[in-house]
């Protein structure tokens, strides 16, 4: 029979084998991909992350087994389309859920220990934010209301999310033109993890980069403009509690000095970088500063 637990620990000797082999492939060409305290902070951030889920996953069950009772379309029987369309559906919602961390703060404060390591490698992706799964699975109650179940739901999206752990990777330049249009690559999730203006909030995608191709927030990486990971303020302490809490320290101090209710909503809900007097920037705001003609002045 199989089960999630099941299918998960299956896949541990997999990603202990191939960031094995990433560590080798590091040490071997002198690349410096890995530091014995980043490793330690994502293992450390997995671990929680992994007992929320756990822990949770029953109440989602609940959850989702309620909206798929009352589903407004019957479920497909034929498993040559159910399964395709369960893998496509559950991409796309993680999209609108990616797109919601990175552009609405509540969201954000959540997401960004993801990026908050200035290493880029395997473990990077396992560096999940500590209470997504409280979180992560309203973004797959569309799937079903449309009919898909929810045992399925969670199995298309570890299937899925795997795809995403594998391209936290430097060791991997470009893969065929075909792949890169169609699919998540190294190479685009390294555009994703980099705090260069020009590359802030693109490539959404965990498995499929078609979305961000439709919706205007795929960026290419550039071999002229190297990425820089990490935050753009870093982080100035580097402990777990710090790693997992500064943005909400960051906004609580932010909604408690605004001078008026809109602010304090802009606060929680605006985008990351939102300020009412204007001292800090936005992502638009950043990329437009990049944009600008060498000729033309920076507006004040």
């Amino acid at each position: 029979m199989f089960t999630l637990e099941g299918y998960y620990s299956q896949m541990v000797p997999f990603f202990v084998t191939v960031i094995l082999i990433e560590i080798g492939i590091s040490f071997y060409f002198r690349l410096k991909l890995y530091t014995g305290r980043e490793t330690a902070l994502n293992v450390q951030m997995a671990l929680m992350n992994l007992s929320l889920d756990i822990i949770g996953k029953g109440a989602w069950f609940l959850v989702l087994g309620f909206f798929y009772e009352r589903r407004l379309v019957p479920t497909i029987e034929n498993p040559w389309l159910y399964w395709p369309l369960a893998l496509l559906f559950q991409d796309f919602c993680y999209y609108l859920h990616h797109y919601a961390d990175h552009r609405v703060r509540f969201f954000w404060a959540i997401h960004v220990t993801h990026h908050s390591s200035e290493e880029f490698n395997l473990t990077t992706g396992f560096r999940s934010p500590v209470f997504q799964p409280l979180l992560r699975y309203w973004f797959f109650v569309p799937m079903a209301v449309l009919g898909f179940r929810p045992l399925d739901i969670l199995v298309a999206y570890a299937l899925t999310q795997h795809w995403g752990t594998l391209v936290h990777t430097q060791a991997i330049l470009r893969l065929p033109a075909w792949i890169e249009y169609i699919f998540v690559t190294p190479s685009h999730h390294r555009v994703h993890h980099a705090s260069n203006p020009r590359y802030l909030d693109a490539n959404m995608g965990m498995f499929l980069i078609i979305w961000d191709r439709m919706f205007g927030t795929f960026v290419a990486e550039r071999d002229s403009e190297p990425v820089k990971y990490g935050l753009t303020k870093p982080l100035a302490k580097r402990d777990i509690v710090h790693v997992v809490t500064h943005e909400w320290q960051d906004m609580w101090r932010d909604v408690r000095s605004a001078p008026t209710w809109y602010a304090r909503w802009m606060y929680l809900f605006g985008p990351p970088g939102w300020s009412h007097d204007g001292s800090r920037k936005t992502t638009a705001e950043l990329r437009k500063l990049v944009d600008q003609p060498a000729n033309q002045p920076a507006m004040a």
